[in-house]
């Protein structure tokens, strides 16, 4: 069996909720879940399945030195990480009214990462019953990943999490 894990930042919010419902949805995989500000390079090596869960946050963030929180410490491991191999997931939080130009931003640009550094990108989902006006996660009509408003629609949340739970069971 692959081994698998769910890796998430921040903690004790939106983000770390969704990751704990999702390891609840999959849990006949058993998940480990890792909070990225204590994750190394080591910790990504160890799984064949990562599924990674991130904030929204502007590409103007990226370029800013916060110091050491969160995906702000994390994304130059990631960055620099060889994903050859691994299969990877990713679920975005946004706030498709406020953030309607930057939706699920984070999500496309880490998304593109992976890729780039050889990752196997599953769960892109479609933006049929979403409602925003640009987003860096779209690509070729296709969000590379599942977008979630847990500020706006927290109870679509339940459904679409289960929806693409099923799809990575089959992409899997």
């Amino acid at each position: 069996m692959s081994k698998v894990a769910i890796f998430y930042g921040p903690e004790n919010g939106a983000v770390h909720r969704v990751a704990k419902l999702l390891a609840s949805k999959i849990e006949n995989l058993k998940p480990d879940l890792i909070h990225v500000n204590e994750a190394t390079t080591d910790d990504m090596v160890r799984y064949d399945t990562i599924i990674f869960g991130i904030s929204t946050i502007g590409r103007d963030t990226w370029d800013q030195k916060f110091g050491n929180v969160d995906w702000s410490k994390f994304m130059p491991t990631v960055s620099s990480f060889d994903f050859t191999g691994k299969k990877v997931a990713i679920f975005g939080l946004g706030d498709h009214i406020t953030y309607a130009y930057h939706f699920v931003n984070s999500m496309g640009i880490l998304a593109k990462i992976v890729v780039k550094n050889g990752g196997q990108l599953l769960g892109k989902v479609g933006p049929d019953g979403y409602t925003f006006q640009d987003s860096e996660a779209l690509e070729a009509g296709q969000f590379l990943g599942l977008p979630l408003d847990e500020d706006f629609e927290p109870e679509l949340t339940e459904d679409r999490l289960s929806c693409w739970v099923e799809q990575l069971k089959k992409e899997l």
